[in-house]
């Protein structure tokens, strides 16, 4: 993903810079891509680097994603939960399967008045299982339910609802708008931004 430059007078002169490290200097990183070892790659350089300036004020992730790879995703997950920094996630866009799941990291949960959350189970494509032997295809099959279970711990450990009734609530896809996600437990808020340093709460 390629960010815009920008042009600020200082002391020395015009100065150029990436827009993305005007805000990774506010602690504002994002997520506006298909999670990929790539884009997961990126993030997780960013919070280290964020944690590694010792000062453990609030990170800020907005996240726009359509989701992808659970591997990836569930490593950025995991780090963002193990951060001394509290973690403040804001859908501003749609957060869908593993991009709502990043977004459930966040200690702060909000989402703009016009945002969704989809979450749902895991799937393989139809060329995954392609040629496979039927102990091949059940394994892949047995891998696929224990990612399921992962994802239903983390819905329902954030939301308080029973693993039963985020079973039946990820059969299909589920969508959310900002209150029914605040009403479900997946969001703590809903946000209108002022600024990205003057924040107003719903």
């Amino acid at each position: 993903m390629s960010f815009s430059n920008i042009i600020r007078d200082s002391v020395r002169g015009s100065e150029i810079f990436d827009v993305r490290d005007y805000f990774l200097a506010r602690r504002i990183v994002l997520l506006t891509d298909v999670v990929t070892p790539e884009s997961m790659a990126e993030l997780i350089l960013d919070i280290m680097y964020l944690e590694s300036e010792g000062d453990y004020r609030e990170i800020t992730l907005l996240i726009n994603s359509p989701g992808g790879d659970y591997s990836s995703g569930i490593a950025l997950f995991d780090l963002l939960k193990s951060t001394h920094s509290p973690i403040r996630t804001v859908c501003i866009g749609t957060a869908a399967s593993m991009g709502a799941i990043l977004f459930l990291a966040g200690d702060k949960r909000e989402m703009l008045p016009h945002t969704r959350l989809m979450i749902h189970d895991p799937s393989v494509s139809n060329s995954t299982l392609a040629n496979l032997k039927p102990h091949e295809i059940e394994r892949t099959m047995s891998e696929l339910d224990k990612v399921r279970r992962e994802l239903v711990d983390i819905v329902s450990q954030t939301t308080g609802k029973s693993a039963k009734v985020v079973e039946k609530m990820t059969r299909e896809d589920c969508f959310f708008n900002a209150q029914e996600a605040l009403d479900f437990g997946l969001a703590t808020g809903v946000a209108e931004l002022t600024s990205w340093e003057e924040k107003t709460y719903e």
